[in-house]
């Protein structure tokens, strides 16, 4: 099967200027942000200013966040060499993913449906990119999940059951028991995320020191509507959250 042709895959240093290596080297530290869900240009400068170190793209009609490959690939451009661009799918098949890479060249795929870990390890070779698989958790036995996709998924992404009757597999607003993170082995590599908001990402991250924090619902006035303000107080309170933690 050809595989489809890429842009490299991480964020090449020497373009990123001296201004935003300094604030995310130094005010972020080694904590990433993603900003998912984004589909204006006002959004994703916020998203940048703010030290984002991932923007994400959702391709999922369902969602009030889904944006066409074509519209995603014009504001991906904004985020070459300062954020990597991670393309969100939900069971996609090779079809809509080969639209997709082809369309906005993204740095990372991430997949939030119900792929197994023979699909995740199709889906890298197919494109030979780094792969997020999202998993959904409400309790501890959710966790064991993990297992089958060791050493396929390049990191994970821990999200909060969507509730009962909805159609999205994130983006719902709520979140789950952080604790439940302490029995995850510690070199697993993963996004904290479900229900993430200005209000709470401080108490997220000492609970469950995640390396990475992943918010979408949680900076929006509506669904699908991302609000500058709200973006950046998130990214207020995760410098604050990341200081009292490293204190």
């Amino acid at each position: 099967m050809k595989r489809v042709a890429r842009q490299p895959l991480f964020l090449d240093s020497s373009r990123v200027s001296c201004q935003s290596r300094a604030y995310m080297d130094t005010v972020m530290d080694t904590l990433d942000i993603k900003i998912c869900g984004l589909k204006t240009p006002e959004a994703i400068a916020v998203a940048l200013g703010g030290g984002a170190s991932h923007v994400g793209f959702i391709f999922f009609p369902k969602s009030p966040r889904h944006i066409e490959p074509e519209d995603a690939a014009t504001l991906r451009e904004a985020a070459r060499g300062k954020a990597l661009a991670v393309a969100v799918t939900v069971d996609a098949d090779d079809g809509l993913l080969d639209r997709i890479v082809a369309a906005m060249r993204p740095d990372m795929l991430q997949l939030h449906g119900r792929e197994t870990a023979e699909r995740v390890a199709a889906v890298k070779a197919r494109y030979d990119l780094p792969v997020i698989k999202v998993l959904s958790v409400r309790e501890a036995a959710d966790l064991e999940a993990i297992g089958p996709y060791q050493g396929i998924a390049d990191r994970f992404l821990f999200d909060a059951k969507p509730p009962k009757g909805s159609e999205l597999p994130g983006g719902n607003g709520v979140s789950f028991d952080w604790s439940l993170l302490s029995s995850v082995p510690a070199d697993t590599d993963y996004f904290l995320s479900g229900g993430l908001n200005a209000g709470n990402i401080g108490e997220a991250l000492r609970v469950a020191a995640p390396r990475a924090i992943d918010v979408s619902s949680g900076v929006e006035s509506a669904p699908g509507t991302k609000d500058p303000a709200l973006i950046e107080a998130f990214f207020r309170a995760a410098r604050a959250g990341r200081a009292h933690r490293a204190a």
